[in-house]
């Protein structure tokens, strides 16, 4: 597990079309841990459950403020 390691794909993601491309073709969350993993990104099921709650929490607190 390593949260950094998703920060890390994001930002690549982020600036990378082929990166990109790749991601968009998972179509499940293994999938996508998977494709990361043989990309070279240490990922696990928690890293992405804990940000699926982390952006599910921000939009909560969004839409109450707003």
């Amino acid at each position: 597990m390593s949260w950094p390691e998703l920060e890390r794909l994001v930002a690549d993601a982020e600036t990378s079309p082929a990166l990109r491309r790749a991601l968009r073709h998972c179509r499940t969350r293994g999938e996508l841990i998977l494709t990361a993993r043989q990309l070279g990104y240490r990922l696990s099921r928690l890293d992405l459950q804990r940000a699926q709650a982390e952006d599910l929490l921000e939009e909560q607190v969004t839409a109450s403020a707003g």
